[in-house]
């Protein structure tokens, strides 16, 4: 049991969320949402919040948390906060207010690097969403993160540095405002959507806005900068608001030809007594399943859950919401995650992992030869990230495969482990990581690594992509071990033979090829006919053996990339 700050405040904020006439018992509070969640108001001591967000912050800072089983939420009831708020793995950063004009926090929601240089290319797996910083030091905030660190929701009263000083690989902004000047330093990529912001500087290599005011233009290939004027269709991320009635989920509306940020308030409410509200170690399979079948959406709390047989959705419009980076572990070969091909389904902020035996399919979104159509109603999904090794071995043939018709991703992080525990060739195991069967499908914010076939196979029609980041993997062994049939290598981007209509915006594709002499053809395939559809495309050769090379970027033409030519662009 962890230990909280009693104060009269934060007794009348349990009296207000669990309706108890005291609020002496730590469990009340940790009934609501969980044993890892931390919820302050202004009426505490702002050192007392200090000092429990620093005794959280200080061991999850640290490289040793990059695995780390621990997970925490940290939210805050409307008001003003003095507060210094470092963000480290497995955090999550949430403002209880209707408006993220509802949360100031003056001083700073920071992410910072562990290493001496500033190297935030492992920065992952944390994240903040509605509320506002007024940064402290020299009018400016530090948010230096990679992949799976979105940032939702946040105004930025000052500017925003989305690095510290040295590398960095990420990352993703949407629905936020940002006052002053966003710096983006030599970071490889990043993928903002639906935003203000007052100017931006910097970026090497794929620098993605769509409909945001205040981008700074493009000029492909001279300046890495992709634009796209409006989103297709889109619904924010749901959040969670804390009121006079409670806690309850807001649900945001669809919007086409989406520009800027929308904080209208114009959102469905969902009680939190329509949820299941799951707690790590007590929710099983069995039980989230009753719920789902009794009418319930589900609420994941911080912390690990062993899913040895698959969540099934089967009700249009139910609602799956995980926050404080709340993971769920295939068990005995399972899926995780399977729903039927029905309207509206919202599935976000879950962190999905494959553990030894091997699983088929991670997440499926509608079974094979789903043909309904969803166009006035799709499914989301935000902030889902998926992992093959990494913490242990483990194995999925395939992470995300979406059959339903008109499915939108916003923001996924598709990652076949290239370090930590249980990787290797022949033991974190796993041909793609997402495949499209479904028509119409959307991705913004695509991010899809080191898979051993096909990074991405779209076998849909009529799929769009916006911004696709990929690292081909790091550890084939040998040429003749990956190549299929007289091609050498797998494509990062692969859209099958029969596909009449298909784009794709903003498409990085890198090579590392630590462990062997690697060749490979293409890094896109794709029917001739829709080679001009892929705009923006860049492929990179980052490290590895002086003989590796990707001969071309699509289907044979541009430029190979190899020690002597690192960078081509299409």
């Amino acid at each position: 049991m962890r230990t909280l700050v009693t104060t009269v405040g934060f007794a009348a904020l349990l009296v207000m969320l669990c309706g108890s006439t005291m609020a002496q018992d730590q469990r009340a509070f940790d009934n609501v949402l969980g044993p890892n969640t931390y919820i302050f108001d202004t009426t505490m001591e702002m050192s007392e919040i200090q000092r429990v967000i620093d005794s959280i912050a200080m061991p999850m800072c640290r490289r040793s948390a990059h695995f780390s089983e621990k997970r925490y939420a940290l939210m805050f009831m409307p008001g003003e906060y003095d507060l210094d708020v470092q963000v480290g793995y497995f955090m999550h950063v949430i403002g209880l207010g209707a408006s993220p004009e509802n949360v100031v926090i003056k001083g700073a929601v920071r992410s910072n690097s562990f290493y001496p240089t500033g190297n935030v290319l492992i920065n992952f797996w944390r994240g903040m969403e509605n509320l506002t910083i007024v940064p402290a030091h020299k009018n400016t905030n530090v948010w230096g993160v990679s992949q799976a660190a979105p940032m939702r929701r946040v105004h930025v009263a000052g500017n925003l540095k989305i690095h510290d000083n040295h590398y960095v690989s990420g990352g993703f902004i949407a629905d936020s405002k940002v006052d002053g000047i966003i710096d983006a330093g030599g970071g490889q990529q990043w993928y903002t959507r639906n935003s203000e912001i007052g100017g931006w500087e910097g970026g090497s290599w794929n620098m993605f806005f769509q409909g945001v005011h205040g981008d700074p233009g493009e000029n492909w290939p001279e300046l890495p900068y992709t634009r796209i004027n409006v989103t297709d269709v889109i619904r924010e991320k749901p959040y969670l608001v804390a009121d006079s009635t409670g806690i309850h989920v807001r649900l945001p509306g669809l919007r086409r030809n989406a520009t800027g940020s929308d904080w209208s308030g114009t959102d469905s409410i969902i009680p939190l007594d329509n949820f299941y509200i799951a707690f790590p170690h007590e929710a099983t399979p069995e039980s989230i399943n009753n719920a789902l079948s009794a009418g319930k959406h589900v609420l994941f709390t911080p912390g690990i859950y062993d899913i040895d047989s698959p969540i099934r959705i089967t009700r249009p419009g139910t609602v799956v919401l995980g926050f404080g980076l709340a993971n769920l572990i295939a068990r005995n070969g399972s899926s995780v995650i399977n729903v039927d091909d029905v309207d509206g389904v919202t599935i976000a902020g879950l962190l999905i992992d494959a553990a030894l035996e091997p699983s088929d399919v991670l997440i499926e979104i509608g079974p094979p030869g789903a043909g309904q159509d969803h166009r006035d109603d799709p499914t989301f999904l935000f902030d889902v990230f998926v992992r093959v090794g990494g913490p242990f071995a483990g194995s999925a043939r395939q992470c995300l495969m979406i059959n339903s018709n008109d499915v939108v991703i916003d923001h996924t992080w598709l990652w076949r482990a290239d370090h930590g525990q249980g990787v290797g060739w022949d033991i974190n195991r796993s041909a793609n990581g997402l495949t499209v069967n479904g028509d119409r499908v959307t991705a913004y914010g695509l991010f899809c690594e080191h898979f051993q076939e096909y990074q991405t196979l779209w076998n849909g029609e009529g799929g769009k992509v916006y911004f696709f980041q990929c690292e081909m993997p790091y550890d084939p062994p040998a040429i003749d071990t990956w190549k299929h049939g007289d091609t050498y290598g797998y494509a990062g981007y692969k859209v099958s033979d029969n596909v009449k209509v298909h784009d794709a915006h903003g498409v990085g594709i890198y090579n590392v090829f630590y462990d062997a002499h690697i060749v490979v053809d293409q890094a896109i395939e794709c029917p001739p006919a829709l080679e001009e559809n892929f705009h923006h495309v860049i492929t990179y050769w980052l490290n590895g053996k002086e003989e590796s090379v990707v001969k071309s970027i699509i289907n044979g033409k541009g430029d190979a990339v190899n020690i002597n030519n690192r960078k081509a662009t299409w």
